[in-house]
């Protein structure tokens, strides 16, 4: 074979051929859609020619005297059929094409220099590394080429590979080439033109974060390069030095220590840079360093200097203001454009218990992230300085006051409306981590800031709403009239706004407000919901999406108090219009049923006369989404898959309807075949489905079992096999399920047992389980404990320990009560399974604040029959272990 020359392949286009195709291209530069679309389908229709894609190519690199446009348009149609069918390509297309993308990346024309690059990753992309061997050491050659345009689009080439193909390239596959391409691009950093040495530091960060070992052993050269750049006068390798240092901050911090106080001198100027892509990708180092155990030691003697620095770049700049239109006060009769709403997720139903210390939740959901002006490019300058701020003042708390008070008088008080925002962004940004000191503050600063709500700059105003929100727990703990009931009132009217910006950032705090208040709002409801309602009448399409979320939570936050009914007559018929106004494909729909099932569930009997409609819709919206689903499975190329966030919110919503209407859901049961589908929905592949038709399942058990019970024995096995803690709100919700059924069964519930209690005690044993989990299935194995005792209490010692821990945090209720229950009938039957664990039972019958006489009665029994046991000598010895106020309280309590 080696004596034979390898054949060049040659092809010569067809004239009428190639006239043809450059008609196509002209034509598709066309603005007129008609006529885009007979270009796309011709195109498809070439694509039967197997040298179509010669053509293509000979348009990009041989035919110069075309212009660029319409080459690299070529070029970029020949990369999509490369995308699409290069599987199918003949081997001398192939060739051809690479060969020619080699023989051209050189190309005088940046443009058709970076379309053949593009073409070339492409083809690297789909598998081709392997299938193309000479291409990297080939590109890696032409980097040493003296012609500049040949080096440039070499390097232009291998960075999107590097981008698109960074783990082949670290592995065995290719025999490691990153061994010789991770030192041949660390010789470029000092390369004289500025677009080269962008290029190689572009290259070589795509490999920081996997740590690459290639590049590890040249971390310190690597490094040191990088210091070498940092003064580069090119913006682009300003910022891929910026870029490589925040991520060497993750990876290799013991590499940078040593220079610390260096490079946070450097990260300081380039905040300030005047490029603002280099300040922002500069500004990342900050929020990066924080969460860094180091942070607080390394930043601590910088921070007089770095704070002016974050509180000025959330100024808003010249630019953000255009693009905002911060000069149009006035936009509420402008409907939306459909691409200025996102994308809604909806949050599948959790079931958790209800803790001791509930005034301040965990803080899981991002509701109140710096979140002001979601239009401009998502992340900018303003945003990662506020963020940064925002992640300080929780590292140094208090600490940061002296740097942040001096300024804020400044900013607040200033004439500039630009200049008084910023100040307004960072009164909110360090609210969480600088609340206790702030507080001596407060009770100036609110009733200022509740003033700029009715300032004149509609950028004013939206900001205030944001940063009043941060405080809302503070005004929720004083008097309501100092502060609640003018900041109420206030945040009302902007509901009102003429400035849809505005009205959006009011309904978002007031959802905040709604959250702390809670019931003080019981007062202010009529108020509230002529305003909410008179919304509804004024809001254009994005807000009124957020318009259901304010009543959702303010549903949530009074409960039954919204069941009178003069506030009935006022919030439903406006939500029955928009609900009877939408079609079942509608994605509004989430919105609106999740905040229908807030309400049906404050409103309890106040909603029978609209819950038939409501319920009826839902079932069909779960029966019309499996049906599709099933079509789909069967036939995917004729039916296409079903969006199944329907089928979860209208199972979100029944289960709202059966918690609000209790019993009276029973007859809309009876008529419907919501357990059928229902048993559909539990073996679905999607976890949010069974998560969802779990709780369904649960609120069902409780509200009319009569129709539950006899799919129980369909049912249990699906809930056994659910119990994997590797999805946990599936886990979660089937955990809970079980435990409501077995309440209703009894000791009926004896055959399933084995199916669900070794998975219940093993998850209650597992190290790191949430806490919402391991409270669910304490109470759920404390309830099958309570009806089939016998069988449970034989583990008792298994999962004595965790149980009693888990539980000690929850406030008292009926499923406290009834685990509890369980837990006392066990002991009395299996009492050595407790023996080596009894101070933990001791903590946990102390956490009680006021449990039933008879269970009171259960406890002390247990814990006197364990003292007489004992004898008292040992038991002194014993209780005096015990924490103060645990020997206080079980002496006061039960006598011991």
């Amino acid at each position: 074979m080696a004596s034979q020359t390898k054949m060049e392949y040659e092809w010569k286009p067809d004239e009428q051929g190639l006239q043809q195709i450059l008609q196509l291209l002209k034509e598709s530069q066309s603005p007129d859609t008609t006529i885009q679309r007979t270009v796309q389908q011709k195109l498809e229709q070439l694509n039967q020619y197997p040298d179509f894609n010669n053509y293509l190519i000979f348009v990009l690199t041989k035919l110069k005297s075309e212009d660029e446009p319409t080459r690299s348009l070529s070029g970029l149609i020949l990369k999509n059929n490369v995308k699409a069918h290069f599987q199918n390509f003949p081997n001398g297309v192939t060739d051809f094409i690479k060969s020619e993308c080699l023989n051209n990346i050189g190309d005088s024309s940046p443009l058709i220099r970076a379309t053949v690059g593009i073409l070339i990753t492409t083809i690297a992309s789909k598998g081709e590394l392997q299938n193309w061997p000479d291409l990297l050491p080939k590109l890696c050659s032409l980097l040493d080429s003296e012609d500049y345009n040949t080096c440039e689009g070499a390097f232009g080439a291998l960075q999107k590979i590097c981008e698109d193909s960074a783990e082949i390239l670290d592995s065995d596959v290719l025999d490691r080439p990153l061994n010789i391409m991770i030192p041949k691009f660390l010789q470029f950093f000092k390369h004289s033109s500025p677009k080269i040495r962008s290029h190689a530091v572009a290259c070589v960060n795509q490999f920081i974060i996997s740590r690459t070992q290639a590049l590890m052993l040249h971390i310190d050269s690597f490094i040191e390069n990088l210091f070498a750049l940092a003064g580069d006068e090119e913006a682009e390798v300003r910022k891929n030095v910026c870029r490589a240092l925040v991520m060497l901050l993750e990876v290799r911090m013991d590499r940078l220590l040593p220079h610390m106080h260096n490079i946070v001198e450097y990260m300081l100027q380039r905040t300030q840079d005047q490029d603002e892509n280099v300040a922002l990708e500069a500004c990342e180092f900050w929020l990066t360093l924080a969460e860094q155990p180091i942070c607080k030691d390394v930043l601590v003697r910088h921070l007089p200097k770095l704070i002016p620095v974050l509180v000025n770049g959330m100024k808003y700049s010249d630019i953000d203001i255009i693009l905002l239109k911060g000069d149009v006060e006035e936009d509420e009769t402008i409907p939306d454009s459909e691409q200025d709403i996102r994308p809604r997720f909806h949050r599948s139903r959790t079931v958790a218990q209800q803790h001791e210390e509930d005034g301040i939740e965990e803080e899981d959901d991002d509701d109140d992230e710096i979140d002001d002006d979601d239009t401009i490019s998502d992340w900018n300058l303003r945003k990662c300085s506020a963020a940064a701020l925002d992640v300080l003042a929780n590292v140094y708390r208090d600490e940061l006051l002296p740097h942040i008070l001096p300024l804020l008088k400044e900013l607040l008080f200033h004439h500039e409306w630009v200049v008084k925002e910023s100040g307004i962004l960072v009164l909110g940004a360090i609210a969480e981590g600088c609340m206790q000191g702030m507080i001596p503050y407060l009770p100036e600063l609110i009733p200022h800031l509740i003033q700029c709500l009715s300032d004149k700059k509609a950028l004013v105003r939206s900001i205030t709403c944001w940063t009043l929100s941060r405080y809302a727990h503070w005004v929720v703990s004083q008097p309501p009239d100092t502060y609640l009931k003018p900041l109420m009132t206030e945040l009302l009217k902007r509901i009102l706004d003429s400035n849809k910006r505005v009205q959006e950032a009011a309904c978002s705090a007031f959802a905040t407000l709604e959250e702390e208040a809670c019931t003080e709002l019981v007062p202010y409801l009529a108020y509230i919901l002529d305003t909410l309602v008179f919304a509804f009448s004024k809001y254009q399409h994005k807000n009124l999406l957020i318009l259901y979320d304010a009543i959702g939570t303010l549903a949530d936050s009074v409960g039954h108090h919204l069941n009178k009914p003069e506030y009935i007559q006022m919030l439903m018929p406006p939500l029955i219009q928009k609900w009877n106004m939408l079609k079942d494909e509608d994605k509004d729909l989430f919105p609106l049923l999740e905040c229908l099932s807030s309400v049906a569930t404050a409103l309890q009997s106040g909603f029978l006369p609209y819950c038939e409609p409501v319920y009826q819709r839902c079932v069909n919206l779960v029966q019309k989404t499996l049906a599709q689903a099933m079509l789909n499975n069967a036939q995917p190329e004729q039916y296409e898959a079903p969006d199944k966030d329907f089928m979860i919110v209208a199972l979100d919503l029944l289960s709202g309807l059966a918690e609000g209407l209790g019993g009276n859901i029973e007859q809309l049961v009876a008529r419907s075949n919501i357990l059928t589908l229902m048993y559909q929905c539990m073996q679905d592949k999607m976890p949010e489905v069974r998560q969802s038709s779990f709780a369904l399942l649960g609120d069902l058990t409780k509200a009319c079992f009569q129709h539950v019970k006899p799919c129980i024995a369909d049912f249990m096995p699906i809930l056994g096999t659910n119990l994997n803690p590797e999805f946990i709100s599936v886990c979660n919700n089937a955990t809970w399920a079980i435990g409501e059924i077995s309440i209703q069964m009894g000791i009926e519930m004896q055959p399933y047992i084995p199916m669900v209690l070794h998975q219940l005690v093993e998850i209650i044993n597992r190290p790191n389980t949430p806490k919402t989990l391991l409270e669910n299935t304490a109470i759920t194995i404390g309830r099958l404990g309570y009806v089939c005792p016998q069988e449970v209490a034989p583990m008792l010692q298994q999962f004595i320990r965790p149980w009693c821990t888990s539980l000690r945090n929850i406030r008292d209720n009926e499923e406290k009560d009834s685990a509890f229950r369980g837990i006392c009938t066990m002991i009395s039957v299996n009492p050595s399974g407790v023996i080596q664990d009894f101070i933990f039972f001791c903590d946990a019958v102390a956490s009680w604040i006021n449990p039933k006489d008879d269970l009171r009665d259960m406890f002390c029994k247990i814990l006197h029959g364990f003292k007489n046991q004992v004898g008292d000598e040992n038991w002194r010895r014993f209780s005096d272990q015990f924490p103060l106020p645990l020997k206080e309280r079980l002496a006061a309590f039960y006598g011991v």
